[in-house]
């Protein structure tokens, strides 16, 4: 692995059973970038256009909306992290059927 470049090493998610209304948030995820640093608190969302990762928002911030607390900054990392997490959930959801 290029010690420059981040990849998600592991992935954990945690789909909500059917019937638990959570709104449009379908499952909780942690990621593990670099086997360095864990990222928790990562949704699966189902949006107008399908399934996205939403980010960890600041609990505490006071204007209007919200505000991500972390969140990949380059397209390619942000394609990357969707793209882990959702092929798990896919995973996640099946395994439960």
């Amino acid at each position: 692995m290029d010690q420059h470049k981040i990849e998600v090493t592991k992935v954990d998610v945690y789909p909500f059973k059917e019937g638990i209304n959570m709104g449009r948030t379908k499952a909780i995820a942690n990621i593990v970038l670099n086997d360095q640093i864990q990222v928790r608190g990562i949704r699966v969302m189902d949006g107008e256009c399908g399934l996205f990762v939403g980010y960890p928002t600041d609990p505490f911030y006071k204007g209007d909306g919200f505000r991500n607390i972390v969140f990949p900054i380059t397209s390619e990392l942000r394609h990357h992290i969707e793209k882990s997490v959702l092929e798990k959930y896919d995973e996640a959801t099946k395994e439960a059927k």
